[in-house]
């Protein structure tokens, strides 16, 4: 399962702003809030690419970054975030 940025840092128990500023802080993600380093951080990050079509414009790209399964983990551990001491969520949960 991927999960948005939004969605990630409400498992961190962050904001989004706060995931993304602290994420450039530690040079996980780009000026453009993609990861700094797809290759190196391919089992936790990945670059989701869009499209859609413009009715003026035509045809528009866009990028943004998705957080694999793994990557919750990995991401409380680079930033120094205890996911012991966030409240559990079960509303997802079948």
């Amino acid at each position: 399962m991927e999960r948005t940025l939004a969605q990630a840092a409400t498992q961190l128990g962050l904001t989004r702003p706060q995931l993304i500023a602290l994420m450039q802080d530690k040079g996980l993600l780009n000026e453009h809030r993609l990861p700094a380093y797809p290759t190196r951080d391919r089992e936790y990050l990945r670059v989701k690419d869009g499209q859609w079509f413009h009715e003026k414009y035509g045809l528009q790209y866009s990028q943004s970054t998705r957080v694999k399964q793994a990557g919750i983990h990995w991401l409380a551990d680079q930033l120094d975030i205890d996911l012991t001491a966030i409240p559990v969520d079960r509303r997802d949960v079948a």
